[in-house]
């Protein structure tokens, strides 16, 4: 059974920073892509961004590119989101996505299995 948890979400303050995991059970992670996702209520879930299963290379949304970065540690199963300058607008339900041997982006319909979610509320 392939399962894909996130944890580190929480409240920060405008201007700080939080450390999202996801770790993922049940499958060859190494031979899946790894994105991050967002969604707040009403809202369709858009990409924030992704790390590719083969070199490693990512990719970055415009509106945090600079602010987040994405790594992964095979070893250990697990990808991370460093998140840094975090803003009101960084709001949302965080998920994170894997999608068997996927080029970068990969959107939604792409993924083959989603995580539950994590909650990231930033205040002002």
């Amino acid at each position: 059974q392939v399962q894909l948890v996130e944890s580190g979400g929480g409240l920060v303050q405008a201007g700080g920073s939080l450390r999202l995991s996801c770790a993922a059970s049940g499958l060859t992670f190494s031979a899946y892509s790894v994105g991050w996702f967002r969604q707040v209520p009403g809202k369709e879930r858009e990409f924030v961004t992704c790390i590719n299963w083969s070199d490693e290379s990512t990719y970055y949304a415009d509106s945090v590119k600079g602010r987040f970065t994405i790594s992964r540690d095979n070893s250990k199963n697990t990808v991370y989101l460093q998140m840094n300058s975090l803003k009101p607008e960084d709001t949302a339900v965080y998920y994170c996505a894997a999608a068997r041997r996927a080029s970068m982006p990969f959107v939604t319909s792409r993924a083959n299995y989603w995580g539950q979610g994590t909650q990231v509320t930033v205040s002002s």
